[in-house]
Order: structure tokens, then sequence, then C-alpha cells
């Protein structure tokens, strides 16, 4: 069951991180002034179609969090690591034909470095 107190408060964190006022956060999400008033009063609940209002206009946000504080906010992506990292001088499956022989780094004060395989 949704917690309303805890609810409001993680709405005021929103609000408090894009920097919106209440009337703001309503124009945003295009609900009526009056409907974040009584959220954030604790005098209503919050229907589903407000929670999703909420969460199509802040893509940064995980509805698990907003509902139950669980998660984060922002919104942390996870980043795909491949399991073997690409290196310069690898073979690759593609195009066995072309492979990288040597790189050439030259500097503006007419120095460079080479780098062979």
């Amino acid at each position: 069951m949704l917690n309303s107190s805890e609810f409001s408060n993680r709405i005021k964190i929103l609000m408090e991180y894009y920097e919106l006022s209440a009337s703001l956060f309503a124009d945003k999400i295009g609900v009526q002034r009056s409907s974040i008033s009584h959220i954030l009063s604790g005098r209503n609940k919050p229907s589903l179609d407000f929670v999703l209002k909420i969460t199509s206009k802040f893509k940064d946000l995980d509805i698990e969090w907003l509902l139950n504080g669980k998660g984060n906010f922002p919104k942390v992506e996870e980043k795909k690591i491949p399991k073997t990292p690409p290196t310069l001088f690898s073979n690759s499956e593609k195009n066995d034909k072309k492979r990288i022989q040597r790189i050439v780094v030259f500097y503006n004060d007419g120095t460079f470095e080479e780098y062979h395989k």
C-alpha cells in the first residue's frame, strides 16, 4: 500500500531536484495546481493517471522509487561493459585482412610518439 506522506516527500525531492515550484510542477505534468497541493498536504492520494503523468515527463525517474522509495533517483543506467575490451591491435573477426600495424601521434610542439604492434 502506498504511504501518502512518503510519496509526497518524494514528490518534493523531485521538485527540488528540478527546481520547480508546485505550480510549475503541476503545469509540467499537466494537472491542476490544486491536485499537487492536495497530494503534498496528504489530503488526497495520487491516482494511477497522476503517477503516469509524472513518469512520462521525467524519464530519469524510477517508478519503483516514486511509489515505494526503492531504487535510485535520478535513475542510474547500467552501463554494459564488453567482456573483453577491444584493443588497438586486436584481430577483427569481421575483417581479418586489415589490421593496425602502427599508430603515430603528432603533438603541437613538433614531437611524436609511435606505437607498433
